[in-house]
């Protein structure tokens, strides 16, 4: 749909790069819009910094230097909310700042991490991520008094308020429910009434689609404190009036879009919330969400609804729109409004539509298109305007249906005109319409698709004409009509239309117009100057910037805005054009200050300031500045002293600044110095406090302060070393100290923001000022009181002071400090009392706990049972406090906090290796062995000893001894290890009998001493032998594996060490005899069949007993060709088992080694054999009396009958085939026979065959390809009587007589016509050149086109009168039937009409004349043509009219040209009029006649004296000087009896007195006489035929006259009944009011067709004269 149609306007009201946002920025995390008013981006680079976006004025963004991790606008004013983590901390700072009044509103810190996500006018919003991305927290703000703040918790996942004004403490509103655990938070949203609170989050789509991203909602009532979880990706409030309820209901609208047993849902639903009891409520809806295919795994971010609309706007990830009508949930639109990812939406309330921005940055605005709209619904959508619109106001719904009435008339009214081509009515009815509904685009294209007619006005300009003289065109009528002028170069219309503000002006416009324009600039100047002075000055600095310099002079510019008064704009334009501050620009510039200097002093003083001009006239710029009070610009400009005298005594007027200027001309440290030497302490402080906020100088920083505190300005003092960052620290601390200032607040600022905390504290302390001491540590900062301590140390202050002033700020006193201060000082003891105090109160502090520890320690008060028992002290700061005091309870610390290094390093450091073996077996941490076993420690060596020794004898702990024996395998000390086990395993220790310490012993002598393995394989009892003997093979020690298997009666695994790595078959047969194992023996066997020795394999499977390898023994067998030996083991498988694998084997070997009488009694025992395969086998590979013996068992006689045919045995293989009565068989069989010429045999087996279509033919071939063809026609005889004989027997044997026996083949298709294949047997007869047959079977098959064909083509042997007749007129192609003519032409001409009338409906003649005129034999189809004649064909005509002349029949020539008038006729006159027959001339005088050529007619008959011919010509040509001239003639030839006769022939056409005067003339009256009276007799009975009809009309009239007569009468008689004050009415015919109620005069007497009136009988009196 056009965009221009569509019901929703899409608009890009801003693109967010244009403004300099960069697009990396423009995500959901840096970008909100709360509102329609701001958009507010957080920047990161290249410098932090928020961005508000007024959306009144776009392209002026405000941009601040703010560090934030989340900044949000307020919806209504201009108040933003920063949050940003305070560092060093996990917390959350949030502050809110009014922009416009630069002031902090409220600051919140919050005891845990929060993040801003999104907000949704009333409320802000914010979310808490957690480590793993997961959202956690929320909080919510709205600037409606009183302001709220949410915050959902980390734990408790609620909801948060807190009014801003005020410092109230969060309280939790409400809980998040399961469904939005994990999900990422990205919209919430409250009703109206704050009553319903909506929270919507995203998570992962279900495994099945993992694409399609899921959606939940938690519904939370406020007045119920009930929440309610759903499955939606976005959702809205509404307010909306239920008829019969004056209470508004409160209805909220979601969508979903969700994947259910393999089906996509998406839907819309709109519910009312808190129905209101007793009232009508709204009534649930619902709707489909149709998603295109392209869009599957597409949803909704964003709903929001228009309250001016009651539309419901549905925005998706990928840009889709959807717009519903809230009250009926019924679909009013749907269209893709942006090709990138929408992440961001906000309402457009005055607009009734919504914002939404993009990942490019653009900024849609989507507005309801009010003039297509309703269109749009009535034309697209299936319901009634109304419904759509039922949400608003009456007056708003009123409207629209009034419109929509109005609109559909209006285009149904256009319609119907311009079908009638009624153009001009149509354009003016465009032009009125309601809204301009019709003045669009299809319109103007209506019009254009009109033809212009000629002489007549388009209906184009018609229709552009009349919208000029209505009003003004829009923009695509003026482009449109603008093409027109132009193509015409007429653009003085355009110049005229222009002024009239006719057209409308748009970029497209100017580009059609602009070549050749050379514009007025002045001209327009002046006339945007009368509208929009702003849009002037735009227009003039785009001037200005013109290539080839301003078309018009800055001062003729500026005079134009002054002429107006429009000061603002003249100094806006002149202070852009100046910048460059040029010389020639000093009038200019002049001019610009003396203006504002007299009008706005204020904008005069603000330029001067910036220093942008140079060039200007400064005495008069001195005398303005002067009279307008601003003394300090005079005074700059002014250079004469009389002048500076005049003006600076205007002290009031004149600020301190001045004093600074006129300063800095001698220099700053000049002044100061000045000051100093005076000791002008008080102006230096106030000419210093001037440059403080401006400067950086430390000096002037210091020199500032100095003077402050000399002239007890203390405050200033305590306020400049706060805030100042300037001064040099080290000189303000010793200059404090030194002025000893009553207030010690200003040294304390300095010492605690600098770090001199222990220099306060010694000057405090030394001056006696405690109290400020307390002051500092108590209130200032608590954290610095280690250092004060420390100092107080130093200072040798009274303890009792010193443990106070701790006791007094316990709670915030930083331990770990205050403990090495008390440490270095060794004054730890000091802290007993304050430890003890912490400790007791619960404390669990590790500082706290340490430096008690070390008090312990310090004082040997027990410290092993302090060192063992608390549990909060660090044991590494600890341990570390008692290495050089105690290594043992170092040891001890380090043991109980696990510090591995420390505890290795002392002991090595104090050689307790005992204690260190001891902790690392106790241990048991593989990362800790590996260290303490590491080449590179030079102690190894001592631990491994008293590990060994002591450490491992002592433990009782299978895990710790396991530990080790890993540590010792991982450190690979394979030896170390091994006498690790042998002190364990060998010397009866706990754990001698250990089944893995034995296992270990001998896998770690397998790898590191093989040669002691045989000697711990015969010493230890308790380890896996399995597993050892397994390790034992893979480091190939056989023997020791052998060993082993065979110490724990393994046989069979040992057997496998002699078969698989010693390979020694024999020891292996040997090692079967003595233990006579059947496994073993079958080990023995399989290996003996992988080394081919088959016949003792199978001894030894006989041995073993062992049929489960059978598949492999007969394998093998059948390899080496030993099936003697096979059957034996056959024979004992079937003991065992019944497998049709082994049956079918014995037989196959039976019959392998010819014992068929073996078979023959196995096969009546019971078995399992599989005996088609064993007989497929045996025949396969021609074992054929063995495969006779099954096949006849098992009654498979067609297996049987081909096995007889391999034996020659061909009785028994029909007998057989009989049986099986199978077609293959059948088949199988008859070939062997034709192969040993046992035709009777082979026929009896064909005729099975040959019932089988598919056979048919393949017998035929093989039969053929043989020679044996009359065989074959007999079997194929003999099948025709057969009861199942088709039709393929009756086809063959066709085929077959066609080939061999030709004189059998017409019989044969006669008899058996229907029953033949015909399209066969016709290729058949082709090949062999049977025509005769073959235009037989081309009839039969009703092909007569290829039968006609063969006809021709094959004439001698094919071609018969009778049956060709019959065929040529069934054929389907015309061209057969010309080339029959030539056919009969060439050989049978005398046939050739006989031919020819059977075609004769068919063929043209027309054709067929040219055949035979080409020929020459024309007269031959005489007849035919005589025929066809009827038909009259010009040819036809013309060849049978050409033989009538040339045999001079005029007769039937005659008779030709009357019936047949399809010829040319003048030629066929012009041939003949010269004939030699008069007939013939007749007969071309007769046809000039029928041509119309009447005087050519006339003359050739009167050439030949035929008079009656040319009377008759003259009568029938209607021509009077034809007829006349006739008459001339015959008086010239003195032919008066023709003369006469001509009177009486052209009677109608002779004229009277032509005649008359003729026979006067020639004295012929008398011959004339019968003309004259006939003509007299005829002319009398007109006149009284005339007579007649005016009596009649005269009747008429008097009838007439009578009955209006009356009909008057009876009108008097009512006026008569009437009462007298009612006059009668008026009646037709009669007279008005002044008239008299007689009759009207009869009309005066009329004479008839034009002549004087006639008396009665239409004769004159007698005696009249003429």
């Amino acid at each position: 749909m056009a965009a221009a149609n569509a019901p929703i306007a899409m608009k890009e009201v801003l693109t967010l790069p244009s403004v300099g946002i960069n697009p990396q920025f423009i995500t959901f995390t840096n970008v909100t819009m709360e509102s329609d008013k701001y958009i507010c981006v957080r920047e990161t680079a290249p410098q932090n910094s928020v961005v508000i976006i007024d959306m009144s004025m776009p392209m002026q963004p405000l941009r601040r230097p703010i560090t934030a991790d989340s900044a949000l606008m307020n919806p209504n004013s201009r108040i933003l909310a920063l949050k940003a983590q305070l560092p060093g901390t996990t917390q959350d700072h949030l502050q809110i700042f009014n922009i416009e009044m630069k002031a902090k509103i409220k600051s919140h810190q919050m005891p845990e991490p929060v993040k801003f996500i999104y907000s949704k006018c009333p409320w802000f919003i914010y979310r808490l991520y957690s480590g793993n991305g997961l959202p956690q927290k929320r909080l919510v703000w709205s600037h409606k008094p009183p302001c709220i703040i949410g915050q959902l918790k980390v734990r408790s996942y609620s909801v948060n308020f807190s009014s801003i004004p005020g410092d109230s403490e969060p309280v939790k509103m409400f809980e998040r429910t399961a469904n939005l655990v994990n999900n990422q938070i990205i919209n919430y949203k409250c009703d109206p009434s704050e009553k319903w609170l909506v929270l919507i989050g995203i998570a992962p789509g279900a495994p099945e689609r993992p694409q399609l991203v899921k959606g939940n909602m938690q519904l939370f009532s406020v007045d119920q404190q009930r929440s309610q979880a759903l499955e939606s990706h976005a959702a809205s409030f509404a307010q909306f009036k239920v008829p019969g309820n004056e209470n508004p209901s409160i209805l909220i609208s979601f969508a979903t879009k969700s994947f259910n047993a393999g089906q996509i849902v998406s839907k819309l639903h709109v519910i009312e919330l808190g129905a209101q009891p007793g009232k009508p409520s709204f009534s649930k809806k619902q709707a489909d969400l149709f998603f295109p295919p392209d869009f599957q795994d597409d949803f909704p971010v964003a709903m929001q609804i228009s309250h001016k609309y009651s539309l419901i706007y549905v925005i998706t990830k990928l840009g889709l729109l959807f717009v519903y009508d809230l009250e009926t949930a019924t679909a009013v639109y749907r269209n893709r409004i942006s090709p990138d990812p929408i992440f961001l939406t906000s309402e457009a309330s005055s607009a009734g539509g919504f914002y939404a921005i993009n990942r490019r940055g653009q900024v849609l605005l989507a507005t309801v298109n009010e003039a297509t709209i309703v269109p749009f619904v009535s034309g697209q959508v299936c319901f009634c305007a109304f419904h759509v619109f039922s949400g608003i106001n009456k007056v708003q719904r009123t409207w629209f249906l009034i419109l929509w009435f109005l609109i559909s008339q209006v285009v149904q009214r256009f319609q119907e005109l311009f079908a009638q081509t009624k153009y001009k009515e149509a354009a003016e009815l465009a032009a009125e319409s309601p809204q301009g509904i019709l003045r669009t685009p299809d319109t103007v294209a209506k019009f254009q698709s009109v033809p212009v007619q000629a002489g007549q006005t388009p209906p184009l300009l018609q229709y552009f004409g009349t919208l000029l003289t209505k009003g003004k065109l829009n923009a695509f009528e003026s482009l449109e009509l603008s093409r027109l002028v132009v193509n015409q170069n007429k653009k003085n219309l355009l110049e005229n239309w222009l002024a009239e503000d006719k057209l409308e002006c748009s970029e497209e416009l100017g580009d059609l117009v602009k070549v050749g324009y050379s514009p007025d600039y002045l001209f327009l100047l002046q006339t945007i100057l009368r509208t929009d002075p702003q849009g002037a000055v735009n227009f003039a600095l785009m001037m200005s910037q013109m290539e080839g310099g301003c078309p018009v002079d800055y001062n003729t510019i500026t005079d134009l805005f002054l002429q107006r008064n429009l000061i603002r704009e003249a100094t806006a334009f002149l202070l852009d054009v100046l910048k460059p501050n040029l010389p020639e620009h000093a009038f200019l510039q002049t001019k610009v200050l003396e203006i504002n200097l007299v009008t706005f002093p204020n904008v005069a003083d603000a330029i001067l300031a910036n220093g942008m001009f140079s060039h200007y006239d400064r005495p008069r710029i001195a005398q303005l500045c002067e009279k307008s009070g601003l003394y300090v610009r005079a005074l700059q400009h002014y250079s004469e002293l009389p002048d500076i005298k005049r003006v600076i005594v205007n002290t009031h007027a004149i600020e301190p600044q001045v004093a600074k200027e006129y300063c800095e001309q001698l220099g700053v440290e000049a002044c100061i110095k000045l000051f100093e030497q005076f000791k002008s302490y008080e102006g230096l402080y106030f000419f210093l406090g001037s440059y403080l906020s401006s400067s950086e100088d430390p000096d002037i920083h210091f020199k500032y302060i100095e003077a402050a505190a000399k002239t007890g300005q203390i405050k200033e003092v305590e306020r400049v070393t706060r805030e100042s960052n300037f001064y040099d620290a080290e000189k303000t601390k010793n200059f404090l100290m030194e002025a000893k200032l009553p207030d010690a607040r200003p040294l304390i600022n300095v010492c605690d923001r600098f770090g001199f905390v222990p220099d306060l504290t010694h000057y405090l302390y030394t001056n006696n000022m405690l109290r400020y001491i307390e002051g500092y540590v108590q209130k200032v900062n608590p954290g610095n009181a280690p250092l004060v301590v420390g100092q107080l140390l130093d200072d040798e202050c009274p303890e009792d002071f010193i443990k106070g002033l701790i006791l007094s700020v316990r709670s915030l006193l930083p331990v770990e400090p205050l403990v090495d201060e008390c440490e270095k000082r060794n004054r730890l003891r000091l802290l007993t009392q304050f430890l003890e105090h912490l400790v007791s109160e619960g404390s669990q502090d590790v500082h706290v706990h340490n430096a008690l520890g070390k008090i312990i320690i310090e004082s040997n008060n027990n410290p092993e049972h302090f060192l063992t028992t608390n549990p909060y002290y660090d044991s590494r700061v600890v341990g570390k406090y008692c290495e050089k005091r105690d290594p043992t309870l170092a040891v001890v610390a380090y043991r109980r906090g696990q510090c591995d290094d420390e505890l290795i390093n002392v002991t090595n450091k104090n050689s307790l290796f005992k204690l260190q073996a001891r902790y690392v077996v106790e241990r048991m941490d593989g990362d800790l062995w590996e260290k303490v076993l590491n080449p590179e420690n030079e102690y190894r060596r001592h631990l491994i000893d008293q590990v060994v020794s002591t450490a491992l004898p002592e433990s009782k702990s299978p895990e710790q001894v396991s530990a080790a024996v890993k540590a010792f395998m991982t450190a690979d000390l394979p030896h170390e290890l091994i006498e690790l086990l042998e002190k364990i395993v060998l010397q009866n220790s706990a754990f001698s009998g250990n089944f893995n310490l034995q296992n270990l012993l001998i896998l770690t002598a397998i790898k590191a001493d093989p040669s002691r393995v045989m000697d711990y394989i015969n010493r230890l009892d308790n380890f896996d032998g399995p597993a050892v003997g397994e390790v034992a093979v893979e480091a190939q020690l056989y023997e020791e594996a052998f060993s082993i298997f065979k110490k724990f009666n393994l046989n069979v695994q040992a057997v496998n060490v002699l078969l698989d790595n010693i390979r020694s078959i024999d020891r292996a047969v040997e090692f079967a005899f003595r233990v006579e194992e059947d496994a073993v023996w079958s080990q023995v066997a399989k290996a003996q069949l992988r080394e081919g020795l088959v016949s003792d394999a199978i001894e030894s499977f006989i041995r073993a007993d062992d049929a489960t390898h059978f598949l492999d023994v007969i394998r093998a067998s059948e390899d080496a060709n030993v099936y003697t030996d096979l059957v034996r083991y056959l024979l004992m498988v079937r003991q065992k088992v019944k497998e049709p694998k082994v049956d079918s084997e014995l037989i196959y070997a039976y019959a392998k080694i010819d014992r068929l009488g073996e078979i023959e009694e196995f096969i009546l025992m019971p078995n399992v054999a599989n005996l088609q395969n064993v007989g497929d086998r045996l025949f396969d590979e021609e074992l054929y009396e063995a495969a006779k013996i099954i096949f006849a068992f098992i009654s498979n006689w067609a297996k049987l009958a081909v096995t007889l045919v391999r034996l020659k045995q061909f009785q028994g293989a029909v007998d057989a085939a009989r049986k099986a009565n199978s077609a293959k068989t059948w088949k199988e069989v008859c070939f062997a026979c034709v192969d040993a010429e046992e035709f009777r045999l082979a026929q009896i087996c064909g005729l099975n065959v040959i019932v089988q279509v598919d056979d048919l033919e393949e017998v035929s071939e093989y039969y053929q390809n043989r020679g044996c063809f009359n065989e074959l026609i007999s079997l194929m005889e003999s099948g025709l009587g057969l009861e199942r004989a088709h039709m393929g027997i009756f086809t063959e044997l066709g085929v077959l007589y066609a080939r061999y026996r030709p004189e059998k083949l017409m019989e044969h298709i006669k008899l058996f016509s229907t029953r033949l294949n015909i399209p066969k047997l016709i290729r058949a007869c082709d090949e062999q050149q049977h025509w005769k047959e073959l235009t037989y079977l081309y009839i039969q098959y009703d092909e007569f086109d290829n039968a006609a064909t063969t006809v021709m083509n094959h004439s001698p042997e094919a071609w018969d009168h009778m049956q060709f007749k019959d065929i040529i007129v069934k054929v389907a192609s015309v061209e057969l039937y010309y080339k029959a003519v030539h056919f009969y032409l060439q050989e049978h001409p005398d046939l050739i009409n006989d031919m020819l009338n059977v075609l004769a409906l068919r063929v043209d003649h027309t054709r067929v004349v040219d055949i035979m005129r080409k020929a020459g034999h024309l007269r031959l189809v005489k007849p035919y043509m005589v025929a066809v004649q009827s038909n009259n064909v010009s040819a036809v005509n013309e060849a049978l009219n050409e033989i009538y002349v040339e045999e001079e029949d005029y007769d039937r020539l005659r008779e030709s040209i009357d019936l047949h008038d399809n010829f040319d006729q003048i030629g066929l006159a012009q041939k003949i009029e010269k004939h030699e027959l008069l007939e013939m001339r007749r007969v071309a005088a007769y046809i000039y006649k029928k041509a119309g050529r009447w005087k050519q007619s006339i003359a050739l008959s009167k050439k030949d004296n035929h008079y009656r011919d040319a009377m008759e010509t003259a009568s029938q040509s209607g021509e009077r000087e034809l007829a006349e001239e006739l008459l001339v003639y015959f008086i010239e030839q003195g032919k008066k009896e023709c003369f006469a006769s001509c009177l009486f022939v052209c009677y109608d056409l002779i004229r009277a007195d032509v005649a008359l005067e003729l026979a006067w003339i020639n004295n012929m009256i008398d011959f004339a006489f019968p003309y004259l009276l006939q003509f007299i007799r005829e002319y009398t009975g007109k006149v009284d035929e005339l007579i007649k009809d005016k009596i009649e009309a005269q009747k008429e009239v008097k009838a007439k006259e009578q009955e209006e007569k009356e009909v008057i009468a009876q009108q008097n008689m009512y006026a008569q009944l009437l009462p007298l004050a009612l006059p009668a009415p008026p009646m037709p015919g009669m007279g008005g009011p002044t008239m008299g109620g007689g009759f009207a005069p009869p009309p005066p007497p009329m004479g008839g067709m034009g002549m004087p009136p006639m008396p009665p009988y239409g004769m004159p009196p007698m005696g009249s004269s003429y």
